[in-house]
């Protein structure tokens, strides 16, 4: 088959922007599950319209659609890891799954989001969880954030964590028909690594779950998203925050830019701050993408990339060694907080003695 000749799927894909109520204020985990089935109701009535709305638009169906990062808990802040866990964590066949795995199959859409969940291999820990439900209401693809400042990531569980999922766990890609897809988590846009280590396993859509300040100016995630989907030849969904409620910060603090950049780094759609709003979608055309990533051309950069010039380098140096919550081949629940801020200040601190920083 020529370059010409190849084609793809091509489908609506929708960054919605929704609110999130914070469990945080909740008196207890009753009145906390209570605030998630309201937030995951709200979704929920969203989704059923932008699927409905968007194909009478676009004339075609609505097949993906991104939530923001922890939409249906708002993120901790004075809770301790065990308070957390108990409050706002999702158990991998719990009833919030359950009600989001029946959106996705009432709608025969694949569904990405972003919660904190306890994974029964690490009962010690929790992790914030990147998932994406498939139209017949199943959870196929789950990645763990692999970098946080103060909360348990695979990596500081590194070698108990590669026995029990591999190396292909820790970079998920579910390839479906509507083309491969692959997560990362908010500030993991920042990372170069996380975006290609996906790509490299054959990722064309990258979904990014994020909360984050909007502006008028170009912000850092911005520029990072805009430059993830060029190097890597991908489309970038991020689905923002609307607002954070019923936590004591400001509730548009994280608001708006829930946006859809192409692999050119185009973007094509956009929504602005004020509120919840679907009008950050567009249509994918993944055909366009493998017919682009085909071609012989300077511009055909993932065909030209020598990543064993570079495998060397991140071999030898460790800014952030792995394993901090093993001990002899346990995992160890962190105490507090503070023990993650502490680790930053070791690694700077050592890093600052080898010339390193």
């Amino acid at each position: 088959m020529s370059v010409e000749e190849l084609s793809g799927p091509e489908y609506a894909a929708v960054a919605l922007q929704v609110s999130v109520k914070g469990v945080n204020r909740c008196k207890d985990r009753e009145s906390s599950r209570a605030r998630i089935a309201e937030n995951i109701e709200r979704i929920a009535g969203y989704t059923n319209t932008a699927c409905s709305f968007l194909k009478f638009f676009y004339g075609i169906d609505v097949k993906l659609i991104g939530l923001p990062e922890y939409a249906v808990t708002g993120f901790p802040m004075k809770e301790s890891p065990a308070e957390w866990r108990d409050r706002a964590c999702l158990e991998q066949n719990g009833p919030e799954y359950e009600a989001l795995g029946k959106l996705a199959e009432k709608n025969k859409i694949f569904l990405s989001g972003n919660v904190y969940e306890i994974d029964p291999h690490f009962p010690e820990l929790y992790f914030q969880t990147c998932f994406i439900i498939g139209p017949n209401g199943n959870v196929i693809l789950r990645y763990r954030r692999l970098t946080s400042c103060f909360e348990p990531t695979p990596h500081d569980v590194w070698d108990k964590y590669l026995d029990i999922y591999g190396e292909d766990g820790v970079f998920p890609v579910a390839k479906t028909e509507i083309g491969n897809l692959g997560t990362i988590a908010s500030e993991e846009i920042l990372y170069p690594e996380m975006t290609r280590c996906l790509t490299m396993r054959g990722a064309e859509v990258i979904m990014h779950p994020t909360s984050e300040p909007g502006s008028a100016e170009l912000t850092i995630k911005e520029v990072c998203r805009r430059a993830r989907a060029i190097e890597n030849q991908v489309f970038v969904i991020s689905s923002n925050t609307a607002t954070i409620d019923d936590i004591p910060i400001p509730p548009y603090t994280c608001s708006a830019m829930s946006k859809i950049v192409d692999y050119n780094g185009h973007i094509l759609a956009e929504a602005a701050q004020g509120g919840e709003a679907f009008n950050s979608n567009a249509v994918i055309d993944v055909g366009a993408l493998r017919r682009t990533r085909r071609r012989t051309a300077m511009a055909n950069v993932m065909s030209r990339q020598p990543f064993e010039i570079y495998a060397a380098s991140y071999a030898r140096y460790k800014h952030h060694p792995g394993n901090f919550l093993l001990r002899d081949g346990k995992v160890i629940e962190p105490p507090d907080r503070d023990t993650f801020r502490r680790r930053q200040e070791a690694n700077i601190e050592r890093l600052v003695k080898a010339g390193l920083l």
